[in-house]
């Protein structure tokens, strides 16, 4: 494999690596779509880039690397400069963070992305927003804008920092001059609704005088786009939201407004309190689009209320950056789309923040092809990869890729004999099973392999509920300092624990998350710092009317509901979790699998075929004789 048709720019490709660059080669040359299952380890972002890059070049397209993390930019760009610095290749590449994010003007990060978006238009239109009018004038990129380009250009592969950064030293707008850049970008940085957002990508696509059909898109960690594009495509309406759009209202003079939002407020609170007016005392309900504007209508003219909204909401984003009334506006507004491939729910939940009810009406979506199908069919090619990406199937059909799509699994390339996968076929997490007398046992088996354990671990529980329960009990078995993760941990408070989790790589600590948490994904306990990993049971919980609705969808469209609607992603939580383990080819270590659902086959089945895992109740033995085979 000659590396500069590839433009693989280091020393050696890695076993199974060249497999996976075949694979993006081949779907390139074709303009085939992928999904590929590749482990950590292969080198997936400099496999997919090289040759995709390369033939790009040579038959100009334009490359979209789209990932769901800030963090993985770094990686793309670095991968960049070693390929411009090992061949010499002369190519542009434009990195991008959300519109809003790369925004100079102050206090726009608590805004909403919609309203957002229409505040930065008038702004434009206006020519009110200094930096934009700076860049340009007209049609004309200004002489500040040409400077700030020329300097950004002069970089070798300027990250969306620096991109910022030489902007704010010129007084333009990162954004905009970053889109002036992305007109003969041949790779182009970003988050995935750049392509997957219609909207979104129709206007960037047109802004640059670029083509979907000329783009070759990568999606990096494609596991995450499912649930990414679901969201994307869904609204919500609360009480909250409605008793602060009445404060609006009346800070700003609107009195018949405030009243109609009251009224709203009035309405949701009633269809809540219907909710327990049965002896079920029901926390959620569907709910039909007809009887929800019917309800509108006793207020307003559903039409006339929306534009209202709309047009007082986008007053009020002239005076301050965060309108609940416009966001009520884009909500209305959306609910009256479509029935198949979404659901209309009305539920209760309790506020985190000061343990207050509130009522939600959601409109959500089931089904992300009804976004995705269209950009992927549009695009040249779009190769998805990711660490967790089984069974690849699945991701084909509920994202909507053509019958052609190339699918393929990759093992991993690190040594089978660094890593012990145990199946241990006792306990239960499930609902019916959970006592006092299970909760304690299963303190007392986790208590044991960590005691065995010579370094740190982490356990990953199905929730902080269960976590808990068990907690009380492992506290007193547990020979090792205990770490515990917080669902409202934020970024810093995150990277402090982790770090004095560290801090115990040599005598050992615990660390007892969440599946579902903020330390199942995208973070890395490389070398010594990480042992074992211990997944407790499966992240299965019980089937609120969203999974309902979408087992039922499922079923109707594929036939497959229960796995593709409910066992298939929670199973996914589980290997996100067990990933946190090995992530280098040094790295040595055991991953647990504690609950006897994992032995059954209907569960088993979820594990990628590559995976050695061994099914025991001799586990202290396995892992005691396993540290001391590798040196520990």
């Amino acid at each position: 494999m000659n590396k500069e048709d590839i433009l693989f720019p280091h020393e050696e490709i890695r076993e199974v690596q060249d497999e996976l660059i075949e694979t993006v080669q081949e779907g390139v040359t074709a303009g085939t779509d992928v999904i590929v299952h590749a482990p950590t380890g292969l080198g997936k972002t400099v496999a997919s880039i090289g040759p995709a890059l390369k033939y790009a070049l040579e038959n100009k397209k334009t490359v979209f690397f789209l990932t769901s993390r800030h963090t993985q930019h770094k990686i793309v760009i670095e991968t960049l400069r070693a390929i411009k610095d090992t061949f010499k290749t002369k190519f542009t590449v434009v990195d991008l963070i959300g519109k809003k994010w790369m925004c100079l003007q102050p206090g726009v990060n608590t805004m909403f992305a919609g309203a957002f978006a229409d505040y930065c238009n008038k702004l434009k239109a206006e020519g009110t927003c200094e930096y934009f009018s700076k860049l340009k004038k007209g049609e004309k990129i200004t002489t500040d804008g040409n400077r700030s380009i020329k300097e950004i250009k002069s970089l070798n592969t300027p990250s969306n920092e620096q991109i910022i950064e030489v902007s704010r030293e010129h007084g333009v707008c990162p954004y905009y001059t970053a889109m002036q850049i992305a007109k003969k970008a041949n790779v182009i940085i970003g988050d995935y609704y750049y392509i997957f957002s219609p909207g979104i990508r129709e206007n960037y696509l047109a802004q640059i005088g670029k083509e979907l059909k000329d783009c070759i898109v990568i999606v990096d960690e494609g596991h995450n786009l499912p649930n990414r594009i679901k969201d994307l495509a869904s609204e919500r309406l609360t009480t909250i939201m409605t008793s602060r759009a009445v404060k609006e209202a009346e800070k700003h003079g609107y009195e018949e407004l405030s009243e109609q939002l009251t009224e709203l407020s009035n309405v949701l609170e009633s269809m809540g309190d219907k909710l327990n007016s049965n002896s079920l005392r029901e926390t959620e309900k569907y709910i039909r689009k007809e009887d929800f504007i019917d309800e509108i209508r006793g207020i307003a003219k559903y039409e006339k209320f929306v534009q209202d909204l709309k047009f007082i909401g986008d007053a009020i984003l002239e005076e301050q950056k965060l309108s609940y009334i416009r966001s009520i506006a884009d909500f209305l507004e959306a609910w009256l789309g479509e029935d198949e491939g979404f659901t209309r729910i009305i539920s209760k939940h309790i506020s985190r923040k000061d343990k207050k009810e509130y009522v939600m009406v959601s409109y959500r979506c089931l089904d992300a092809s009804v976004v995705s199908e269209q950009a992927i069919k549009g695009a040249y090619c779009t190769i998805m990869m990711s660490g967790t990406l089984t069974p690849t199937l699945m991701y084909k059909e509920i994202l909507g890729f053509p019958e052609d799509t190339i699918m393929e699994t990759f093992r991993s390339p690190f040594p089978e004999k660094n890593k012990l996968n145990i199946i241990v076929p006792k306990t239960s997490t499930k609902y019916e099973k959970r006592s006092t007398e299970q909760y304690k046992e299963i303190a007392k088996a986790v208590a044991t392999m960590t005691n065995t354990v010579p370094g740190n671990s982490v356990v990953f529980f199905p929730s902080y509920r269960f976590r808990d329960d068990v907690y009380q009990y492992y506290n007193h078995e547990s020979e090792k300092a205990i770490f515990l993760e917080s669902a409202e941990m934020n970024k810093k408070e995150k990277e402090e624990l982790l770090e004095k989790f560290k801090e115990y790589n040599k005598k050992g600590a615990v660390l007892l998350g969440v599946a579902k948490g903020n330390f199942a994904e995208g973070i890395d306990l490389p070398g010594d710092y990480l042992k074992c990993v211990i997944v407790v049971g499966l992240p299965l919980q019980r089937p609120d009317l969203e999974t309902k609705a979408l087992i039922d969808y499922f079923d109707n469209k594929f036939g497959k509901g229960w796995d593709y609607g409910y066992l298939f992603p929670a199973f996914n939580n589980v290997l996100q979790s067990a990933g946190r383990c090995i992530r280098s080819e040094t790295d040595k270590g055991v991953i647990v699998f504690l609950d006897e659902r994992f032995h059954w086959n209907n569960y088993r089945k979820c594990f990628p075929e590559t995976w050695d895992i061994k099914t025991t109740m001799l586990y202290r033995t396995l892992i005691k004789r396993f540290f001391e085979e590798n040196g520990d």
